[in-house]
């Protein structure tokens, strides 16, 4: 049989909680710190899915500005970055 850990912990309810917390544990004739243990592994899952205190006081992230790139002479399978158009000839109709 596996030794169980009696780690002493104060925890701080509010009165009214505690009074409920105690009507249970009387009802179902056992200890608060059985009734605490319990309810946590039924609630675990729900308080595991709250943000964090940092999730919800820290700032958005910041957007990442992006540099402008510098034209570079076209590849020949690219097309080029930059169209140049022509000036129309002199013989071409207007």
């Amino acid at each position: 049989m596996a030794t169980t850990d009696h780690r002493k912990q104060s925890l701080y309810f509010p009165e009214d909680m505690l009074e409920e917390i105690q009507r249970e544990a009387t009802r179902q004739d056992r200890s608060l710190s059985w009734i605490v243990q319990q309810a946590w592994k039924v609630a675990r899952g729900d308080i595991r899915k709250m943000p964090s205190v940092n999730d919800v006081l820290s700032p958005p992230p910041r957007p990442v500005a992006v540099a402008p790139v510098a034209a570079a002479a076209p590849t020949p399978s690219a097309p080029p970055l930059v169209a140049v158009a022509a000036a129309p000839s002199s013989d071409e109709p207007k």
